[in-house]
């Protein structure tokens, strides 16, 4: 009977620290592919520096897959930076009707202006309206582009063609990398 205790803590244990270091290497990938994917926007239009730079914080999903035909959807995995500082992760999803068709994968970011504008990314069922769009990244694009409501959003194609560019219906979670680490 204790042999099989043991062997169960022990069994126990190891599916833990498994997890908890597969966990890790999935989110340290998460961050490498964000840090891959700002260099990338920044070398599309140098001008996104200065977002980087004077947002109070931002969000980058570095590999979001959007696809469809008439109904479309998207999802992705990116990295929260407060004063460029990653502290969580957030997860992106759409699902929308309407008149689209084909696959893309694309890098976005979402820029915030205020510290109370990141509060409510983390704390409230944070979506963007349906008519919501994003600024396809172009050289010298950044330069001229604002705040709406508090967030200024951008997006760069990696791969594919797509009829739509909204981003109008997404709705993002967030996990706090302390809290994941409890």
């Amino acid at each position: 009977m204790k042999k099989r205790f043991k062997n169960a803590a022990v069994f126990l244990f190891a599916a833990l620290v498994g997890t908890t270091y597969a966990q890790s290497d999935k989110t340290e990938k998460l961050m490498t592919d964000a840090q891959e994917a700002k260099k990338a926007l920044i070398e599309a239009d140098s001008g996104l520096n200065t977002f980087f730079n004077n947002s109070a914080g931002y969000v980058i999903f570095p590999n979001v897959g959007k696809g469809g035909l008439i109904v479309g959807g998207a999802s992705g995995n990116g990295v929260l930076y407060e004063n460029g500082i990653a502290v969580g992760t957030a997860g992106l999803k759409k699902l929308n009707i309407g008149l689209q068709a084909g696959g893309q994968s694309i890098i976005e970011v979402i820029f915030f202006e205020t510290e109370g504008d990141i509060k409510t990314f983390k704390e409230e069922d944070f979506s963007f309206a349906a008519e919501a769009s994003a600024v396809a990244v172009k050289s010298g694009i950044a330069v001229n582009a604002k705040y709406k409501d508090g967030v200024a959003v951008f997006a760069l194609p990696k791969a594919g063609l797509m009829a739509n560019a909204s981003v109008g219906g997404q709705k993002f979670s967030y996990d706090d990398f302390e809290a994941n680490d409890k």
